[in-house]
């Protein structure tokens, strides 16, 4: 008994140790950093400005993680490593089809109710549109990469491209053309398709961190072209005055032809809010509809024998030439299907939107939430996006670490901090299965049989 309390206080002041070692490290980084910033006063002079409270904050909740990692969290893994592995319940993916379609009614129904009861009106404008539709924008995102990805097996850098695309494609095509979004929708999605074939090409022969450059490449020389092609995309200027979605050729303004006259109702931008919101979940339904189905098919076992073992697939004569080029395809169309929506509700874009940022923040949902699992994608972007748009609500915070303070300048930090946190508790995100998505009826072993019929 001694024994065993001695230990724990050996362990006890052995994290105690770590955390302050921890502590002085992040003490030290973080100073120049955090501790200190520029500011302008009233003669437009340059002051320099503390913030103790937040270093602080941050070297004591880098401190206090390190102790829980050594005292309890590092103890834990060891021992979990050293048990034997169990099997997953055969009934793990139908447990996940179970999961979904309560998370769909959530959306459908519970999400908008809830924010009509709690927030009214003038609060559900602000919760449906700056939470719900880009949250869902997210969510269909990290499908569409989720087959390229999780599925595939493709590491893609650069998918932010086939969302400009998809983005740029609509605004030129109903601006130019003057095309209803419902017309632009699906040629923007055909459109970035092409281009996701025109990158799958050169990267045939390409894999793991080299194929990871290549897409990154792409994305980066989209963008650039799109800055520089002025006469085109008018550059950093961007495209204003996209035509804004429809119902059914009823736009949503105050004129007299407009929704709200039609059904005789009073004019208010929730209706076209609430119009987006249904319109953009229809799309990420469809998109883990059909996701969900081409994985059962061939081309979907394809991709998932790609995955594992691109030379045993080949060895089974699978064409690995055009396995790839369709994850790209499928994966670069609801890519489109996304920046086509994104456009048509902003009803303005610019190159600012299509940064290396989103493609990274796309990729993270997918690993965090597990590749290859679609509920895990979608509970990682509502956690993921709904926590950042809530930062922004944090205006307290303001009063403890300065009026400067912007919660969401930080977002990125807690970006990294949940992706090592995942990694460490679960190496293949949330909810992640590598078991495959079609089983044999029987599988039965002939011992299994000879036993049964008493010849053991």
């Amino acid at each position: 008994m001694q024994a065993g309390a001695q230990s724990e206080r050996v362990d006890a002041a052995a994290a105690l140790r770590d955390a302050t070692f921890t502590g002085l490290i992040a003490l030290g980084l973080l100073l120049p950093l955090i501790g200190f910033e520029t500011s302008v006063n009233g003669s437009n002079e340059l002051i320099l400005t503390t913030r103790w409270p937040l270093l602080a904050a941050l070297v004591a909740v880098t401190a206090a993680g390190r102790f829980v990692y050594s005292f309890a969290l590092a103890p834990w893994l060891a021992n979990r490593a050293r048990r034997p592995a169990r099997a997953q319940p055969a009934a793990w993916p139908g447990y996940l089809a179970k999961l979904f379609v309560p998370f769909a009614i959530g959306f459908v129904v519970v999400y908008p109710l809830l924010v009509f009861l709690t927030a009214g009106s003038g609060g559900a404008l602000k919760w449906i549109d700056n939470f719900g539709v880009q949250i869902l924008i997210y969510v269909m995102l990290g499908w569409g990469l989720n087959i390229v990805v999780g599925l595939a097996g493709l590491l893609d850098l650069g998918y932010v491209a086939f969302y400009a695309v998809g983005a740029y494609s609509c605004a030129l095509l109903a601006k130019t053309f003057g095309l209803s979004f419902w017309i632009v929708l699906p040629l923007a999605g055909i459109l970035s398709s092409f281009w996701g074939i025109l990158l799958g090409f050169p990267v045939l022969r390409l894999r793991g961190d080299y194929l990871a450059i290549v897409t990154l490449a792409f994305g980066e020389i989209i963008r650039l072209i799109l800055i520089n092609w002025v006469a085109l995309t008018n550059g950093y200027a961007g495209i204003s005055g996209i035509p804004r979605p429809t119902f059914f050729g009823i736009p949503f303004n105050a004129d007299d032809d407009g929704f709200a006259a039609r059904f005789g109702l009073e004019f208010s931008p929730l209706y076209r809010v609430i119009f987006l919101y249904y319109v953009i979940l229809a799309l990420a339904l469809v998109t883990c509809f059909v996701t969900v189905r081409l994985r059962r098919l061939p081309i979907g076992r394809a991709w998932e024998a790609l995955r594992e073992d691109e030379i045993a697939c080949r060895a089974l004569g699978i064409n690995t030439t055009n396995t790839k080029l369709t994850a790209f395809a499928m994966g670069a169309m609801f890519a489109g299907f996304a920046g086509s929506f994104f456009a048509a509700r902003q009803g303005f874009i610019s190159p600012e939107s299509f940064t290396f940022l989103e493609s990274a923040t796309i990729l993270s949902i997918v690993v965090l939430g597990g590749m290859g699992s679609q509920i895990g994608v979608a509970i990682a972007a509502v956690v993921m996006i709904g926590g950042t748009e809530i930062m922004r609500d944090l205006d307290f915070l303001k009063e403890i670490f300065g009026p400067t303070f912007d919660p969401t300048q930080y977002r990125m930090l807690l970006f990294g901090l949940a992706m090592v946190v995942i990694m460490i508790w679960r190496p293949r995100g949330l909810i992640a299965t590598r078991e495959p998505s079609v089983f044999l009826k029987e599988r039965k072993s002939i011992a299994a049989d000879l036993i049964g019929e008493g010849h053991g």
